[in-house]
């Protein structure tokens, strides 16, 4: 069962990432403890000359699944270095991305986003090194 307690106050937290909040609009669907599952609706803002969607909309989807994972009840942590493939083309409306931890070091900590649209199309893979922010 979700926690939905812990969905609203991410919401509400992340809510004032503009850019991807509102700009992009992506919304948070889930989240854990190092965990965030993150989408958008496909819209024609997000669509490049070609009509495809945009990779840097696929890249800011997949960074602000990586925040919200990495932040959500965490010490602030930021990316140091990110790696993104491209693997496929949406064919449905609406991209999907989960991010999971690989490895929560002491000061350093790496995450992978998978992103996929609704209908199970793989789009990219991205990985993401992060940087604690210990005051």
């Amino acid at each position: 069962m979700a926690d939905t307690a812990a969905l609203e106050e991410a919401r509400a937290f992340f809510q004032k990432d503009i850019f991807a909040s509102t700009t992009t609009g992506i919304s948070i669907d889930e989240v854990g403890e190092h965990y965030a599952k993150c989408s958008f609706t496909i819209s024609d803002a997000h669509r490049n000359a070609y009509g495809g969607v945009m990779g840097g909309a696929i890249f800011t989807l997949a960074d602000f699944t990586f925040a919200v994972s990495a932040n959500f009840r965490q010490v602030q942590t930021v990316s140091t270095a990110s790696q993104i493939s491209f693997i496929g083309t949406a064919k449905g409306t609406r991209l999907i991305a989960e991010s999971t931890l690989i490895k929560d070091g002491r000061s350093t900590c790496l995450y992978a986003i998978n992103i996929q649209d609704e209908l199970g199309t793989k789009i990219a893979f991205v990985t993401v090194n992060g940087m604690k922010l210990v005051r």
